[in-house]
Order: structure tokens, then sequence, then C-alpha cells
């Protein structure tokens, strides 16, 4: 999985290796993608380190050979790396190179390292791929006056990653149904990590909490829903 030393993506990390799996931990920076395992296999899991950029093909591709290696063959995907842009710039005061660089990481990341690892997870009795999307990429949620997600500033960078993700999700499900390989997205939920602590408010829901819906979609049964944007209450609406 992408993304995976820290917050959510480490506690994702955890609760797949408590279960049996073994889990390549994805990272950019390879001391704290060891570091992140070495804690994990303290707990006695099966966690193996690996350098993974999301927005660098030769890291990209590196994995993927890595994979192939061993253990040859992909299980579940968990694309869960992405950034935040500033918060707080309204869309007429962003330029297009800000807009450029989050769609980099959270949307087009997720094409280059899924494309990638499709044919090791072809090679999986029952693949699946999980996108780390957020309620904030809900069209619904925003236009809904009595949704508190209408009255959040306007943004142009990760609003619209995510709902350009949940489209990418819609289109991977469609291709992939046949395969049996399923393709969800998941809105983990506003927690207490790295990525909300300059938010103007504070969040108590953990790490751990948000994973869960993460982990329920990465372990679904044969048969289980595909296409579908999900948190711990069920279906979010797009």
């Amino acid at each position: 999985m992408t993304g995976a030393n820290k917050g959510i993506g480490f506690e994702v990390a955890a609760a797949l290796a408590a279960r049996g799996m073994t889990v390549l931990l994805g990272s950019r920076d390879r001391a704290r993608g060891e570091q992140a395992a070495a804690r994990l296999r303290a707990a006695g899991g099966d966690v193996r380190p690996i350098v993974l950029d999301v927005t660098d093909p030769a890291t990209i591709a590196a994995a993927a050979a890595a994979i192939e290696a061993a253990p040859g063959r992909l299980d579940v995907l968990v694309n869960n790396a992405g950034v935040a842009g500033p918060v707080g710039d309204p869309p007429s005061a962003t330029g297009p190179a800000t807009v450029r660089e989050v769609l980099e990481t959270n949307v087009i990341g997720v094409l280059m390292v899924t494309n990638a690892l499709l044919p090791l997870l072809r090679r999986s009795p029952a693949a699946r791929i999980v996108n780390v999307s957020s309620g904030v990429g809900s069209l619904a949620h925003h236009t809904d006056p009595a949704h508190y997600m209408s009255g959040l500033p306007a943004s142009a960078t990760y609003p619209v990653s995510k709902t350009a993700l949940n489209q990418l999700t819609v289109q991977y499900a469609k291709e992939l149904r046949k395969d049996g390989i399923l393709v969800n997205a998941a809105a983990p939920g506003a927690c207490a990590t790295d990525f909300t602590k300059d938010l103007p408010f504070t969040i108590t829901r953990s790490a751990a909490d948000g994973a869960a819906i993460i982990v329920e979609l990465a372990t679904l049964a044969p048969g289980g829903p595909t296409g579908g944007f999900f948190d711990d209450e069920g279906i979010v609406r797009w």
C-alpha cells in the first residue's frame, strides 16, 4: 500500500498484518518506511518496507519489479498516499501549478501505481483495490444546504482531486468487474493525524477509526460490492 509509514496508512498496514497478511509498506522515504515496518514486525506482523513515490515512475517500476520477484502476486492494493494542497485558498486565488501538483499525487499517482501493479493483481484469486478518498469529494455533500460541507470554504485542490478519484474508481471497477477484482473508494473521515494538524478545529477521531472502512473494503468476500463509495456508516452519496 502507498503512504503507509504513518497516520491512517500505518493503521491499515497494522490491521492487515494482524489478520495474517504479508504487508508491503510503501513510503516515499526509505528510513521512515523501514522504521514503520520495524514497529509492526515487533508486534508480530509480516511487514516489509518498499520505497514508493506515486509521482515517480522509477520507484513505481522498481516496486512492481520487487513484488514480481517475491511474492509474485498482489492480493490487495490500497492507494492511500495523498496531499492536501493549500488550505483556505479559493479557486479564484489558486494557480494551475498548485492544482496540477495535487492532482499529480491524488489522481495521476493512483492511475500510475494501479496500472503498474495490475498484472500482479490479476494473478490473485480475489484481488481488491481500495482508493482512499474523502467525504469532501462528494458533490452531494457540497450541494446539500443541510450538510456541513456545503459551508466549507471553496477550494480547487483537495476536494476536486477526491471527486476525480471517485470517478476513476468507478471506471476501474467497470473495467475489472469481469476479472473479479473489486474496486472501491473509502472515506475514512477526518482523523487526528499530521494530515489534519493544521486545520482550525480539533479532531478527536483516531487514525485507527479511519482505517476500519479501508480494511473492510480490502478484505471483502467474493461477490462484495464494487464501484462504490463507502464510510463506516455505509454508502456515501457521490
